[in-house]
């Protein structure tokens, strides 16, 4: 009987096994996977920027644009130094939850093998007085016999099952350790990659207070093309209102004369036919989705008023957006519609303006036009290409109205 106790103890002794660690092994980090993402869109950005700068900075002039170009890399090398910031706040958090993982692991083993020990200990011990055979066979009933037999059954089973528990932590304890010396890799690069980024954002600063210092000594000749540009903006404007003005005035007339049912959106002075009218809403429920209208570029003047970069206490005002980008870089059109109006403007080169029913697109500064008027197009199709002016900037002026009013492209184009 005391034989048979011990072994129902040490059966007991199987079900005081590990914690399952496997449910915290499974976690992945969703942050960490959207933190590789974000570092690989901000380095593609920063590696058109270092492309553009590279193409407009050749002639060495210190323009507005040059300038632009370097702001925006400021901009997005700090964004990716937060970024970085991130990732090792991240990989610190991570290691701190690995190093608790393996300490956890490793108490697990040492219990688990210090059980299986007493296992095989007490009953090496027992089996030294009697033979498992004795043991069975001196049953004094069928009965007694059969509990035994399903006894030594299930210990046979535990120690089993206490030797695969083993194996099985020592596996994880050996992956979490790896895990471990990766994760303590990647600080250390991504600290490498941080330092590297602020002597380059160093560089960057001295390089933009370099182009400061010399705009600043243009004044005079920056005013002229402050001046000059809201001469090209006020040509621009009067051109698409008299576009805008005349699409307007045959539609009334055509409406008019077939007699045949129009329609007017909230907000619209144009009569429209269902097909212009379905037009209209598609582009007004497709509102910071359209594509842009260069595959690569930054906006470099944004729409509304805003300060000038060099100039103390001068504003200047944007009907648009301008997008710099690189030298013969194709223009596409941003939404499906019908080609209106191609015209050239001094000082803003080809303009091509898109009716997509009550909407219409502009897009100026391109140096040729692929489209013709009354051509139908639709998104992402190629309409021109961009202009580079002869400080070797290239940069498209695009606009967005609805009728006769003006909009922020800004809000229309998808997010970059």
């Amino acid at each position: 009987m005391k034989y048979f106790l011990a072994l129902v103890f040490l059966f007991s002794l199987t079900w005081a096994v590990a914690p399952d660690q496997h449910a915290l092994l499974a976690q992945t980090s969703k942050t960490r996977t959207e933190l590789e993402k974000e570092k690989a869109a901000v380095l593609q950005r920063l590696k058109e920027f270092d492309e553009i700068l590279k193409k407009t900075s050749a002639r060495k002039k210190n323009t507005i644009s040059e300038l632009n170009v370097v702001s925006k890399q400021l901009q997005t090398r700090v964004s990716y130094i937060q970024t970085l910031n991130n990732e090792v706040a991240l990989l610190n958090k991570e290691i701190k939850e690995t190093d608790n993982l393996i300490i956890s692991l490793e108490e697990d083993l040492t219990t688990l093998k210090e059980e299986y020990a007493h296992m095989v200990y007490v009953s090496a011990k027992l089996n030294s007085g009697v033979t498992i055979l004795t043991f069975i066979f001196s049953s004094s009933t069928f009965k007694q016999l059969y509990m035994r037999l399903r006894y030594l059954k299930q210990y046979s089973d535990a120690r089993e099952k206490q030797v695969e528990q083993i194996e099985k932590v020592s596996a994880d304890l050996q992956q979490q350790q790896t895990k471990l010396e990766k994760q303590k890799s990647d600080k250390q690069a991504a600290l490498q990659e941080e330092q590297s980024q602020k002597k380059e954002l160093d560089q960057l600063k001295q390089e933009q207070q370099s182009i400061v210092n010399t705009l600043t000594n243009k004044e005079e000749e920056i005013r002229k093309d402050i001046a000059e540009t809201k001469k090209q903006q006020e040509e621009l404007n009067r051109l698409i209102r008299k576009v805008i003005e005349e699409e307007i005035k045959r539609a009334e007339a055509e409406a008019k004369k077939a007699n045949t049912k129009t329609t007017k959106t909230s907000g619209s002075s144009m009569p429209m036919t269902p097909e212009a009218a379905a037009l209209s809403s598609s582009f007004s429920s497709n509102r910071g989705k359209l594509p842009w209208p260069v595959a690569s570029g930054f906006v470099s003047e944004a729409y509304g008023d805003h300060p000038h970069p060099t100039l103390k206490g001068i504003m200047i005002t944007n009907d648009g957006v301008d997008i710099q980008t690189n030298p013969s870089e194709n223009v596409r059109a941003v939404f499906d519609g019908v080609v209106t109006k191609i015209s050239t403007i001094p000082g803003m080169g080809g303009t091509i303006i898109i009716r997509h029913g009550e909407y219409y697109t502009m897009y100026s500064r391109l140096k040729t036009i692929t489209v013709k008027s009354g051509q139908n197009v639709n998104a992402n199709d190629i309409i021109g290409e961009v202009a580079t002016s002869s400080d070797g900037v290239s940069e498209v002026h695009f606009q967005t109205w609805k009728g006769l009013q003006k909009m922020n492209p800004s809000i229309w184009l998808v997010g970059k």
